[in-house]
């Protein structure tokens, strides 16, 4: 080759590099791992015996998972085959928004650990986890136990750190279902994220002085115990933060905030006492009055990622945007303010703070739901992707990839299909024939031990949810009385006559397909699965659904149920349009997201 063309190829190589590879980051929140085939360290007992594999499995009973937000068992197989598929896909980087644990007891812990290595091992995996409400429970160990494990017998089972303490009998006693503090969460899974390793490019926690400048791993190591992760959330009241931020590959910062907020309830108590915290489930309005270094420290790391060419991507356990897609009002005024998990919506002034502190792209779980929130303030944008769980409907997870420091992708990977998901069937079985003897309980539908795939199990699992559950709880009784028996076509006739009907050209008789029961579950299915619930709405009904909206909308009855079904109608509405929730791109430069 002509020494001339060589050096202008060398010239031009050093000064256009090839692109970096897309960075990928897989996001699994709210696992809810409960360890099926675990043990515990103070006790033999090791479970049941299965009569369809013979092996002992530790496990809660169907009836307590049906009134459950999440399902405790099957979602063991669905995290196994996420991680498969991650795998599989060659991602190397895996985000937990919190809720990774059952509610933070030493075996689940334990269990959690060694798939977590296995994965790390195997496939060069590097996990990163922050926590949630359920991880732990409150800032410090607490006994604590179940009344609702499955016995061999078909009853249920107590699981307890202590005796005298729970109402199920028989019970078992073992120090490692107590649920654990942070101490105990920190020391166990040390190695995914909450302590700085030697590889990683940068690390460091909100108490931290460390910067990039002057970063070395025993410089960040001294800063990284458990005692110097301490803040004053009343005066006199000092719990842990464990919030870190980490440079896996160059380029970006991976952001674990511990959104966690736990309150004392006496502030005349001792602060060690681990029973005088309230829980966290509130999420972010408690951070923006109790914790409010932590906005400081976004502000501060953002800005510091700016200087030194860093893609900030933040993860937590709770939502920062309104994740009801504009419909919180219309849920206020129709089911009151503390139905529906609005005490989990967060205040504007949330997604305000934190956007102006600089924060672009956030991943969140908590609410067992797919969604994303977009909210602009100025020349600031903050997207908030909301992760699915594993453990409810629809079972999904999130697959972002980083393609420039302004634009990103996000996909959704649904998982349809999960190995062994009815290897406990024969198990709730014996469940099943027990509860049948106990005639005051209501029974859930044995019907869902037929299901065929992971899909239609969650799918059956919120249809339970709905009616032995939500419905009772959540709903006016004097609505739910006088609509449990209607159709399509007779809600069409409170507000039309057949002639007004026929006039529009609208079969009346093809609405009766559905009735009012089919219409409050397909509510639910957006709320949890977004634009990604159409798959299991037929397609006519949506349709019907959308004319249904429009004429009660122009209705202008005075009726208090006509008022009620005109809201109905409207939450649907916009639960079902939302921004794209499944497969799209965020464009920081131009401010947009675009569905692909």
């Amino acid at each position: 080759m002509n020494k001339g063309i060589f050096s202008f190829l060398v010239l031009a190589f050093s000064l256009f590099p090839a692109q970096q590879k897309p960075v990928q980051i897989a996001f699994l929140s709210d696992v809810h791992f409960q360890d099926l085939y675990g043990s515990f360290s103070d006790n033999d007992f090791k479970g049941i015996t299965n009569p369809g594999t013979g092996k002992s499995t530790i496990l809660r009973t169907m009836d307590s998972q049906l009134h459950s937000t999440r399902i405790f068992n099957e979602n063991y197989f669905a995290f196994l085959k996420a991680l498969d598929d991650i795998a599989a896909k060659g991602i190397k980087i895996v985000a937990m928004p919190g809720d990774f644990s059952d509610d933070g007891q030493a075996y689940n812990i334990r269990g959690l650990h060694r798939i977590l290595d296995r994965y790390h091992q195997q496939y060069g995996i590097d996990f990163y986890l922050t926590t949630g409400n359920h991880d732990p429970v409150g800032p410090f160990r607490q006994e604590a136990g179940k009344g609702d494990f499955l016995g061999q017998d078909g009853n249920p089972l107590g699981i307890y750190s202590r005796e005298n303490i729970g109402k199920t009998y028989p019970e078992i006693i073992t120090q490692d279902i107590a649920e654990s503090g942070y101490l105990e969460i920190l020391h166990e899974l040390k190695d995914f994220g909450f302590y700085p390793k030697k590889k990683d490019l940068f690390w460091s926690t909100p108490f931290s002085s460390v910067v990039i400048e002057n970063y070395s791993y025993e410089k960040i190591l001294a800063n990284a115990g458990y005692d110097k992760r301490m803040y004053e959330v009343a005066k006199g009241f000092s719990v842990p933060d464990l919030s870190y931020v980490v440079e896996p590959v160059k380029g970006i910062w991976l952001m674990a905030i511990d959104g966690n907020t736990y309150l004392p309830k006496n502030l005349s108590e001792n602060p060690g006492n681990p029973s005088n915290y309230k829980g966290a489930s509130i999420g972010y309005n408690n951070v923006l009055t109790h914790k409010k270094h932590l906005i400081d420290w976004v502000k501060r790391i953002t800005s510091e990622a700016k200087r030194n060419g860093k893609t900030v991507i933040a993860f937590t356990h709770y939502p920062m945007i309104d994740f009801n897609d504009g419909a919180t009002g219309e849920i206020k005024k129709l089911l009151g303010e503390k139905k529906w998990q609005l005490e989990r919506v967060p205040e504007e002034e949330v997604a305000q703070a934190f956007a102006e502190a600089g924060l672009a792209v956030h991943f969140a779980g908590h609410m067992h739901i797919n969604d994303t929130g977009i909210r602009k303030f100025g020349e600031k944008m903050l997207v908030n992707i909301q992760v699915p769980s594993l453990a409810a409907y629809l079972p999904a997870y999130k697959i972002l990839t980083v393609q420039s420091p302004d634009r990103m992708e996000i996909t959704t990977e649904v998982l349809n299909d999960v190995p062994n998901f009815n290897e406990l069937f024969p198990l709730y079985e014996k469940e099943y024939e027990a509860l049948q003897k106990d005639t005051t309980k209501i029974l859930w539908n044995r019907d869902i031990l037929k299901t065929k795939s992971y899909h239609d199990f969650m799918l059956f699992h919120l249809k339970e949810l709905v009616r032995l559950r939500m419905i009772p709880g959540e709903w006016p009784d004097n609505f739910i009385k006088r609509a449990k028996k209607m159709n399509g076509e007779d809600l069409l006739l409170l507000v039309h006559t057949k002639a007004q009907l026929k006039k529009k050209g609208i079969d009346a008789k093809a609405f009766r397909l559905w009735n009012v029961e089919d219409l409050l579950l397909d509510l639910y299915k957006f709320q949890s699965a977004d634009e990604l619930a159409k798959k299991d709405i037929p397609e006519e009904r949506r349709h019907q659904y959308r004319i249904m909206e429009e004429i009660y909308e122009k209705s202008g009855i005075e009726d208090a149920f006509i008022t009620q079904l005109k809201a109905v109608f409207k939450i649907l509405s916009k639960l079902s349009s939302g921004d794209p929730a499944d497969h799209f791109v965020i464009d920081l430069e131009k401010q947009k997201i675009k569905k692909l």
